[in-house]
């Protein structure tokens, strides 16, 4: 196996704002020698990579994977929130490196659902998961993630997309009203709009108004803590409204694709909001698909509660990729 050959790698997961970077052991998937350094500490990628290097004394290591918050769609990345960008093939050459991939930041978190333990998943509601079964995978933070996995003989194939961005269905009339206030904020209302950071801080602002009640406007952080310590009723509507969206559109997902490999909520919101997840009508709504309920009741949800899944998706990958190079597939 070429993973004999090559039992460490370097994996990172590179954001607008932090760049972490670990060792991994590509035989057990088991990461050490983490660490978290700020984008703007750094004037290239290269440079972060090549510093971590040599502060952690794994200088020999010349096999690296990184996940980005970018399209990766060529040889030229550029970062979407940060000024990083670099040719992967120049950075390859300029690093001495003899494996350089470069994968969407959410094609990895979808890498990372087959090496996910049960203790790094909470289910939500009934369902069941069928091995060799596409998967989804969606998650709200700064903006809202979708892609799918597909297992093959050969391996996984992971289908990154921009599902965030697709047309957002009102289904309520309080649903009706925030996709008319957010109309008039933006044109066109996508998912992403209501189900991240940002649409958390909208959501509050349209419900308010849906209500007639006037409000300062609050930050995600500000609405979640409220709503988590039930201090604030708009902000409990708030997360509520979100879990009902979210649930909606992990249902679209599910039925796109035939998913019955199950449903995964990741990114930094809602497992946060865990606590109040069983309550909403997040599962009742992935259900409520009229003719398909029957269909979409039988696929398991969960939310993904691991600290790195981007971290554990490159290596996931890497591994894969060496496996079949190897066996020249």
């Amino acid at each position: 196996m070429a993973n004999m050959e090559v039992p460490f790698a370097i994996v990172a997961d590179i954001g607008g704002t932090n760049a972490r970077f670990s060792r991994v052991d590509l035989s057990s998937l088991q990461l050490d020698k983490v660490a978290v350094y700020p984008c703007a500490d750094f004037p290239t990628l290269a440079e972060a990579l090549q510093f971590y290097r040599e502060q952690q004394g794994v200088t020999a290591i010349r096999h690296v994977a990184i996940a980005i918050a970018c399209p990766v769609t060529g040889d030229l990345v550029k970062m979407t929130n940060f000024s990083w960008q670099f040719s992967i093939s120049e950075m390859k050459q300029q690093l001495d490196l003899a494996e350089f991939i470069v994968l969407n930041d959410f094609t990895a978190v979808a890498m990372s659902l087959p090496a996910l333990t049960s203790n790094e998943l909470v289910k939500v509601g009934s369902g069941n998961t069928q091995s060799g079964k596409p998967m989804a995978v969606l998650g709200a933070g700064t903006g809202l993630g979708v892609a799918h996995l597909i297992p093959t003989p050969a391996g996984f194939i992971p289908l990154p997309g921009e599902g965030g961005h697709v047309d957002f269905t009102a289904q309520t009339e309080q649903e009706w009203f925030i996709q008319n206030f957010l109309a008039k904020k933006y044109g066109h209302v996508s998912p992403e709009r209501l189900l991240s950071g940002p649409g958390l801080e909208d959501l509050y602002l349209a419900i308010a108004a849906f209500k007639g009640q006037q409000v300062e406007a609050l930050n995600a952080a500000q609405i979640a803590g409220k709503a988590l310590d039930n201090s604030c009723q708009l902000c409990t509507a708030v997360v509520a409204q979100f879990f009902a969206s979210l649930g909606g559109l992990a249902g679209d997902l599910a039925l796109t694709l035939s998913t019955f490999g199950g449903v995964f909520v990741a990114g930094g919101i809602t497992p946060k909001l865990l606590s109040l997840i069983e309550s909403s009508e997040f599962r009742s709504r992935f259900e409520a698909k009229g003719r398909f309920k029957g269909f979409n009741s039988g696929i398991a949800t969960f939310v993904v509660t691991a600290e790195q899944p981007g971290l554990t998706g490159c290596a996931v990958y890497l591994k894969q990729h060496l496996a079949s190079s190897h066996h020249g597939i």
